[in-house]
């Protein structure tokens, strides 16, 4: 649909990979039972859609080729950016500033061609399709609402809560009373599983025994930083295991209120120095620096220095 809006235009034919959202299963040869959402979305912008054929990269040579030619010329060296939506507008501006190129044996550039182009389009509606559906759901004793057959997280303190959720087309969205208390990518299918770890730290801050076997923490050290396993083991030989774990969760928790490259990096700090407290890494995360430098005001009138001699009389010391 963003795209649709980017290029000005609904294309004719659309050329997918049997994504989940897309297709519910893929069937013998072309056929595809698609999901229902991706219908009324097909429907709304009247195009018709072709699907290539399962681990069949070389059907859409053009498309790995590009992703090949934005991976070497726009993610060299690696990007960094504190989202995904602003990695993701970083491209964007390397693809846009790509434009006003002139391929080699071509008489016109990238942006010149594709102006021809955009009259085959089909018109895009008046308004932009909505796949929206609000569901009302009760937070279960895993912490977790049960939204189109697949599980969604939400902190602890919520469960056994009646709660409200937004289903949109790539995102979930879940309210308590107005208050919005999580938020999931969206995945299609059955009985899948997303679970945000930091929803379950308070919890087992109170329970430090069932950490290392929480299933959010599990999923979780398989992407986490290296330097994280070292201060849980510093922590736990200094503390014991359950103190250790108790202090090891409160780093975590700095994720809430900090970024997570600088949370890494006072944890590698923390390692390096033989810091052995959650409150040792936290004030690592401190700001360093001598704090504000001021200049000093001018034409400021001079004050005489104070006699204080007439202190020692009244004591009777002179």
């Amino acid at each position: 649909m963003r795209a649709f809006s980017f290029f000005g235009g609904v294309f004719r034919t659309a050329v997918y990979n049997n994504l989940t959202s897309a297709v519910e299963k893929v069937l013998k040869g072309k056929d595809r039972r698609e999901q229902e959402a991706f219908r009324k979305f097909q429907s709304y912008y009247n195009f018709t859609a072709r699907f290539c054929n399962v681990a069949s990269g070389h059907e859409k040579g053009g498309v790995e080729g590009l992703v090949g030619f934005a991976r070497r010329n726009y993610m060299v060296p690696v990007l960094r950016a504190e989202s995904l939506e602003e990695l993701n507008e970083k491209i964007l501006r390397e693809c846009l500033n790509y434009g006003a190129h002139r391929i080699e044996g071509r008489e016109k550039s990238v942006d010149e061609l594709f102006e021809e182009e955009k009259a085959h389009l089909l018109a895009l509606p008046t308004h932009p399709f909505s796949n929206i559906e609000t569901v009302e759901s009760k937070v279960n004793p895993y912490a977790t609402v049960i939204l189109d057959k697949n599980r969604y997280s939400v902190p602890t303190c919520y469960v056994g809560f009646r709660v409200e959720a937004i289903l949109g087309v790539d995102r979930v969205e879940v309210f308590q009373r107005g208050k919005k208390i999580a938020t999931h990518e969206r995945v299609f299918g059955n009985n899948k599983w997303r679970l945000e770890p930091d929803h379950y730290l308070d919890l087992l801050h109170q329970r430090p025994g069932a950490f290392d076997s929480a299933r959010p923490i599990r999923e979780w050290r398989k992407s986490w930083p290296e330097s994280l396993e070292r201060l849980w083991d510093k922590f736990v030989v200094s503390h014991g295991e359950t103190d250790g774990t108790r202090e090891f969760i409160l780093v975590l928790m700095l994720y809430r209120d900090h970024r997570a490259e600088d949370v890494e990096a006072a944890v590698e700090r923390a390692v390096q120095n033989g810091v052995s407290s959650s409150a040792g890494v936290k004030h690592l995360l401190l700001p360093s620096g001598g704090g504000e430098s001021f200049e000093p005001v001018k034409g400021w009138p001079a004050t005489e220095p104070a006699d204080v001699s007439v202190y020692a009389e009244l004591g009777g010391l002179s």
